[in-house]
């Protein structure tokens, strides 16, 4: 057996000290009174005696501090190897996905998916950026699901003050974020921008091994961009309106990623996060080592409580019958 706070014994001290001090106050008064004064004096009646329950408490403070300080059987140690996989998730954060054509919008609609998505995802670890006509780290790599739901959930019209979609800022965002990466994966919610030729994304994705990943969050018929400060017009007053661009698909199927439409169900996203499983190799295994203990404390610590306990409590003693 061991301790694995073994510094903490040191405070056994405290309870042999106290009754040291206990039992020289105790000789103290019995030398100065005559014993049936004595007897009178520290005689409670019908319960513990003062002496046995000071001796009660300092045994259960001892016992505590034994609890204190871990006592476990060290089985030895087991060596557990860890794999996962890096995936970044970028939102379209451009004015065209506040476009009404999915409800409520396509951006509320996207942050809906993300948070489906993180229900199926396993042994990743996620970051997420946010890109109109440059791109913004939200959050870095990491397994805290509950605080990307959080960043991402407050993700709102604050952040949209730029025009345009530029679907090279998350591409270079990825790269860096992952540069020590063999295997890199970037998925995009967006509803595809407004280019039709995505040739120099996608070199520039080849080139750093990035596989892409889209999500389109659009329809073909479109809808119209509602905002705060209200409907998004043209310079002739008219309300525009903005539509899917299905030439994000190649940018997707052109870096060996996937191209999916959204859907209204859950499975969308388990498939997807399906397909990014397997076409992501996990980076190599990182061996961490778990020491199997068997933990002891509870059965000092449940002994304290129980002479804590006596210690507090009135126990009358049996009195003897006259025979």
């Amino acid at each position: 057996m061991t301790f694995l706070y073994p510094a903490a014994l040191l405070l056994l001290a405290v309870p042999a000290l106290l009754w040291l001090l206990r039992s020289q106050g105790g000789d103290a008064l019995r030398r100065r009174f005559a014993p049936e004064l004595y007897q009178k004096m520290v005689a409670r009646g019908g319960g513990l005696s003062r002496r046995t329950r000071q001796a009660l408490l300092l045994c259960a403070m001892a016992l505590a501090i034994v609890a204190l300080a871990r006592p476990v059987i060290d089985r030895g140690e087991i060596r557990v190897k860890e794999e996962h996989i890096d995936l970044v998730v970028a939102f379209d954060i451009s004015r065209s996905m506040f476009a009404d054509d999915i409800y409520p919008n396509r951006f509320a609609f996207a942050k809906r998916k993300f948070f489906d998505l993180l229900e199926d995802l396993k042994n990743a670890r996620v970051g997420v950026i946010g890109f109109s006509s440059r791109a913004f780290l939200v959050a870095p790599l990491t397994r805290d699901y509950a605080s990307l739901k959080y960043l991402v959930e407050h993700m709102g019209f604050d952040y949209v003050t730029l025009k345009g979609t530029d679907m090279m800022a998350p591409l270079q965002v990825t790269a860096n974020l992952l540069k020590n990466r063999r295997h890199k994966a970037l998925l995009l919610f967006t509803d595809g921008g407004d280019s039709r030729d995505f040739s120099k994304e996608i070199a520039y994705a080849k080139k750093e091994g990035i596989k892409v990943f889209v999500y389109a969050v659009a329809t073909k018929k479109g809808g119209v961009m509602k905002l705060p400060d209200g409907v998004v017009r043209d310079r002739d007053g008219q309300v525009v309106v903005t539509r899917l661009n299905p030439a994000v698909a190649k940018l997707a199927e052109a870096t060996g990623g996937v191209y999916m439409l959204f859907s209204l169900g859950k499975g969308d996203m388990r498939a997807m996060a399906r397909a990014i499983e397997t076409r992501l190799r996990p980076e190599e295994a990182r061996e961490s080592v778990i020491h199997d203990r068997r933990e002891l404390f509870y059965y000092p610590l449940a002994a304290a409580v129980a002479l804590f306990l006596i210690g507090f409590s009135s126990l009358p003693r049996r009195k003897e019958e006259a025979a």
